[in-house]
């Protein structure tokens, strides 16, 4: 087991992180497993990080080599590069940029309509603003306590799912930030931190329960049982977690399926998760089309056609995410490809295979390529 190898990677990735925040950038390093770490180091720059972590791929193999490579890839597009769409998501996130062809997208429009049907909500420029008024409003005050509530509730049919027994500690706090997030969770260990963006966030009590399985259960408690595993013996894989690695299209593909296979009865959670799915089938869409040089007017239309109430500059923020953000260019694929394939998933009804994908899925943090073995 290569673990000075790993643990001279950590080290790079360390002092990376701390040159990133120390220029205000996004943080390399979103978890940390580990259960203590020393000193870390210094990097001159990013070019030097990039120098680092080419010195070690050399010497790294198999899994290590392409954790590395993401690391790479997306350094690389931090210093200038612009990778073609395809294998910038390749390197980073691990999967294939297929897309999904148009009538698939349709079908799963049309399962979204069906779920907003049956809530009483209609299909057109305020479905989204109807669902939310047909649910109990939250305030600010009352959004922390909802959120761990629902997280209670759901929490032994998560572990009974899942099989972990590891511990967590969660902190919330409140933030108001001009990103495209309502929520976020990092951490280090057995203690997670979720950051609700106030300024996107409109919360009801079925998004309380949809959150706190992906935030709560979802990250904060997989991330704790990674943690926890690498406390009780040496894995052989990088104990820290970046959004643009390769094991993110498990993480939030999951987090956001998790429903379908803890709570399928509860008719108004489904319903956001089908919407939210298709939305995420649309997003990519617009994620391929705009970096295919789709002309923004031509990518407006697509998107009014598809999903009628979503307003015009929401729109223009998902394309300038998706194609100018070098973060978000690789990151947000993740979101559409793990959802499709858990949601797949949970539609073959085979406990079976289900049952040893969800205990893998919070022992490590698989890549596609490893989710696609347990699954054949």
């Amino acid at each position: 087991m290569a673990t000075s190898l790993r643990d001279e990677i950590e080290d790079v990735l360390d002092a990376w992180n701390a040159y990133e925040i120390s220029v205000g950038a996004p943080p390399v390093i979103d978890y940390d497993c580990r259960q203590g770490k020393g000193d870390v180091g210094k990097v001159n720059g990013r070019v030097h990080a990039y120098q680092e972590l080419l010195r070690l791929k050399a010497e790294a193999t198999d899994d290590l080599a392409d954790r590395i490579d993401c690391h790479l890839a997306y350094l690389g597009a931090l210093l200038g590069e612009r990778l073609p769409l395809r294998e910038f998501v390749r390197r980073t996130q691990g999967v294939e940029v297929a897309g999904w062809s148009s009538e698939y997208v349709t079908w799963r429009g049309e399962q979204a309509r069906k779920a907003m049907q049956d809530l009483g909500i209609e299909w057109g420029p305020t479905t989204r603003r109807d669902l939310l008024d047909s649910e109990q409003n939250l305030t600010a005050d009352e959004i922390p306590d909802a959120l761990r509530a629902a997280a209670a509730k759901f929490e032994p049919l998560v572990r009974k799912a899942t099989g972990t027994t590891a511990p967590y500690n969660l902190s919330i706090e409140t933030a108001d930030i001009d990103a495209y997030w309502s929520y976020w969770l990092d951490g280090a260990g057995q203690d997670a931190r979720l950051r609700l963006n106030m300024r996107n966030a409109r919360f009801t009590d079925v998004q309380a329960r949809q959150f706190s399985l992906h935030e709560i259960l979802g990250h904060a408690l997989q991330s704790a049982s990674y943690s926890a595993r690498c406390c009780a013996e040496d894995v052989p894989w990088v104990r820290v977690l970046s959004v643009h690695a390769n094991h993110q299209v498990l993480l939030e593909g999951l987090a956001q399926a998790l429903p379908l296979f803890v709570a399928p009865h509860d008719e108004a959670l489904i319903a956001h998760l089908r919407l939210d799915y298709y939305l995420q089938l649309v997003s990519s869409e617009l994620h391929l089309a705009i970096n295919d040089d789709v002309s923004v007017p031509d990518c407006l239309e697509h998107a009014k056609q598809r999903v009628p109430f979503w307003p015009d500059e929401t729109i223009g923020r998902m394309l300038s995410d998706r194609s100018t953000d070098v973060l978000l260019r690789s990151y947000q694929w993740a979101y559409p490809a793990g959802a499709d394939w858990f949601v797949t998933l949970a539609e073959t009804k085979d406990s079976e295979i289900i049952a040893k994908v969800l205990r893998a899925a919070y022992r490590s943090p698989l890549t596609p390529a490893e989710l696609a073995m347990i699954r054949s």
